[in-house]
């Protein structure tokens, strides 16, 4: 029955693309500041309704929410058309959301439990990053891609994001032997994240320099160079700085948070959401202020000071922070994408984008993971089951966004991107039960 709501879902969303052009017009016209406050306010409402419609809609089916409100987007790109000569809006809004999901990230990952399994989740997250990246950066070059879109796609899409993984990983009862692999497979997208986000960075700056990046040798040359490598080195250091920073502020509120806990009222508790978002905000430009990455100041300031569900003081504001970031920041990241990629743009990119993504799943993360595995005690079994695990999303997205931004005239990066999304979200999460159970690594 909700397959048949969600094909009514988009033919609404068509429809009412249909007429935006109009409606839109008329709130132009608008005295004042009036117009400008009507769109903003339509824009805001479309993304709420049609999240939250398509989060609704996808209960009980294939379609990970997530890859509905990606493809409602772009059937709503005339609607949202207001967003798109405001490059700005969407990028400090993507940017600042995806702060908050790093830091929540950290949050996630239990302290003691990532220090368990930090060796073979540093090597895959950063190690598999890199041999992911120059995998897929021949390939799409082989493909007919030029250099410039083949090396920031590459290195856009090599950000996972369980956030589709994480309901099927709890429903998958692993045998004892193998439960560390859902908290590998969780804690190596959040460290990962904020390695695709300064080495797509980096990237971006070294083309911006006019670094060649036609042919793999002039990639490599340009991003191994002194000077990119203490580019490199200096955003890793200053955002781990500022990521340490951020948790001592974090430490002494939690201290005072837990001497006080039992006389906290409701409102002193409902005030305790508006410190814990604006931590990893006031981290990432403190980050930035010292030429570090704040993504990973985010992750870092969230990963130390461990707020998760076993701290009582932070309970009930962190299922509030969860409820917010499922419901309002994570629908307007991925229907972010529809302002700038049209039906056309989709369809056109159709054949290639299915190709690229094959060739990301099939090819380029088994090599990835087998050999950034080598040196680690996992086995056979281990490795194939990650190698399953390569889900693209949030952090992807916003990091084609702000690298659009750079580079609009490179319009098939946003087409690409949506379809790696689209089909990693959609085929990967309904497969990994199945493939469970076919390595025999659950009960």
């Amino acid at each position: 029955m909700n397959y048949a709501k969600i094909v009514g879902l988009f033919v609404g969303a068509f429809l009412l693309n249909m007429i935006a052009p109009q409606i839109l017009e008329r709130l132009a016209h608008l005295p004042g500041t009036e117009a400008a406050i009507a769109q903003t306010l339509w824009c805001l409402g479309l993304f709420l309704v049609f999240g939250w419609a398509c989060s609704k809609l996808a209960e009980g089916t294939v379609f990970p929410n997530f890859t509905l409100q990606l493809l409602v987007g772009i059937v709503l790109h005339d609607a949202l058309a207001p967003i798109a000569p405001e490059i700005m809006i969407p990028v400090v809004l993507c940017t600042a959301l995806a702060a908050i999901i790093l830091k929540g990230g950290g949050d996630e990952v239990e302290r003691l439990d990532f220090l368990k399994i930090a060796y073979p989740t540093m090597l895959i997250a950063v190690l598999g990053y890199l041999i992911t990246f120059f995998v897929m950066f021949p390939l799409m070059l082989l493909l007919g891609l030029d250099g410039k879109t083949s090396a920031l796609l590459a290195a856009i899409i090599g950000s996972t994001d369980p956030a589709a993984l994480i309901p099927t990983l709890k429903k998958i009862v692993f045998k004892d032997q193998y439960k560390r692999l859902a908290g590998l497979s969780i804690a190596e997208s959040a460290v990962n994240d904020a390695v695709g986000a300064i080495f797509v960075g980096a990237l971006a700056t070294m083309i911006l320099a006019g670094t060649s990046v036609e042919t793999t040798a002039a990639l490599t040359s340009g991003l191994f160079s002194a000077e990119n490598m203490l580019s490199l080195g200096r955003q890793f250091l200053f955002g781990t700085v500022a990521g340490v920073i951020g948790w001592a502020f974090m430490y002494s509120y939690e201290r005072y948070k837990s001497t006080h806990h039992q006389n906290t009222g409701e409102a002193e508790a409902a005030y305790d959401f508006a410190i814990v978002l604006a931590v990893p905000l006031v981290t990432f430009v403190l980050a930035q202020a010292i030429h570090g990455n704040g993504f990973l100041a985010a992750f870092i300031a969230g990963l130390l000071a461990n707020y998760n569900h076993n701290n009582q003081a932070f309970q009930k504001t962190l299922i509030t922070m969860e409820i917010k970031i499922e419901s309002i920041a994570k629908p307007m990241i991925f229907m972010m994408v529809g302002p700038f990629v049209s039906l056309d743009d989709l369809w056109a990119t159709a054949g290639l984008g299915f190709v690229i993504s094959v060739l990301f799943m099939l090819v380029a993360r088994p090599v990835a993971v087998m050999i950034s595995a080598l040196p680690t005690n996992l086995n056979m079994k281990d490795k194939l089951f990650l190698s399953a695990i390569r889900e693209t999303g949030v952090i992807p997205v916003v990091l084609a966004v702000i690298t659009v931004a750079q580079f609009p005239e490179l319009t098939q990066l946003m087409p690409l991107t949506a379809w790696v999304v689209v089909w990693t979200l959609t085929i990967l999460p309904a497969i990994t039960p199945w493939w469970s159970r076919k390595l025999g690594i659950v009960e």
